[in-house]
């Protein structure tokens, strides 16, 4: 009778066994901000906007890993824009993540659509955290470098001794251009508040040849500060407008006390034409809770005289017309983040 009473007991609790094992959580951010824009442009004039996602982007997605055992791991991300200024999400919906794999003493291995391993080193190396106008993310887009890879096969190493190592094969599966395959590999060495990284990237032009995507990245935290620059790259095989190299270069410092935090930020990008654009970003937040802050930045572009280059933030950009040669685009924000 008491074999039988701790069968039933031992059958009842497996439900119980199993959602430990299982855990699945949905989060999110929610930034708004309210700007006054100038993309100095001939015969338009400075607006007022309310904008989604002007430090970070404001997004919805659900995570969740199953332990399967003997230290291994199933996972999956899946995480979709939300744009809070009109409640409108991406014609992709999970365009930013989606991803289901398996973790274990190899490593990560994902599948789907994920951010390539440039992505990594990009984010590392920008004082601004890729928030606000004036980031890295302006290095990719159309004929720049490329972000988040779909149809891809991941990998990522386990930390060992500081040194993380990432590779990512992502499929065309298109007969025709504008693209085949896309290979790419980074390595990247974090500790005591050192960071190093560098990535490499080719992505199959099938009728034009291989464009070289590349960048590399340092940052250092000491005490309250932190400094981080970044070079990135994209070399087209063919060199031919609009598809000439592009080079970006960002360096800059952020300072906290208390909680406040101020920074500081300089980006300059060229084109193989000649076309140049130097861009400073100034920005504060304040932090009301864990999970709250407010902010405050600016952020100006001088571009030369063969120069369109726009301002770029987490969730869009401030463009020029294509004629708009020698534009001096400029923004300012004052909004609000909140994280779930």
């Amino acid at each position: 009778m008491k074999h039988k009473i701790l069968a039933i007991a031992l059958v009842s609790a497996l439900p119980l066994v199993a959602q430990a094992q299982t855990s699945v959580t949905m989060y999110g951010m929610v930034d708004a901000s309210i700007g006054v824009e100038n993309n100095d442009a001939p015969g338009e004039s400075s607006r007022t906007v309310v904008s989604s996602g002007t430090q970070s982007a404001s997004r919805i997605g659900f995570r969740g890993t199953e332990d399967l055992g003997n230290g291994l791991k199933a996972l999956f991300n899946i995480e979709a824009a939300v744009a809070v200024d009109t409640g409108a999400t991406d014609s992709n919906m999970f365009q930013r993540r989606a991803v289901v794999g398996l973790q274990g003493a190899f490593g990560t291995v994902t599948v789907g659509r994920e951010y390539g391993p440039i992505a990594a080193v990009a984010g590392a190396s920008d004082t601004l955290g890729q928030g606000f106008y004036g980031s890295n993310l302006a290095a990719f887009g159309a004929n720049r470098l490329t972000r988040r890879l779909s149809n891809s096969v991941n990998y990522q190493s386990n930390a060992l001794s500081g040194f993380t190592l990432r590779a990512a094969y992502g499929a065309g599966e298109r007969s025709i251009d504008p693209s085949g395959d896309v290979t790419g590999v980074s390595l990247e060495y974090a500790n005591a508040g050192l960071y190093l990284g560098a990535g490499y990237q080719n992505v199959e032009r099938l009728a034009t040849g291989d464009d070289k995507e590349y960048n590399a990245g340092i940052g250092y935290k000491f005490g309250d500060f932190e400094v981080r620059a970044g070079y990135m790259a994209a070399d087209p095989e063919t060199g031919i407008l609009p598809s000439a190299k592009y080079e970006q270069k960002n360096a800059g410092v952020s300072y906290g006390f208390g909680a406040n935090r101020v920074f500081l930020n300089y980006q300059q990008q060229e084109l193989a034409t000649g076309a140049e654009g130097k861009a400073v970003t100034v920005a504060y937040t304040y932090t009301l809770s864990k999970r709250t802050n407010v902010y405050a930045s600016y952020a100006k572009l001088r571009n030369n005289n063969n120069g369109v280059f726009s301002l770029t933030s987490p969730a869009g950009s401030l463009a020029l017309p294509a004629t708009a040669f020698g534009a001096d685009p400029q923004v300012y924000n004052v909004g609000v983040r909140h994280s779930f």
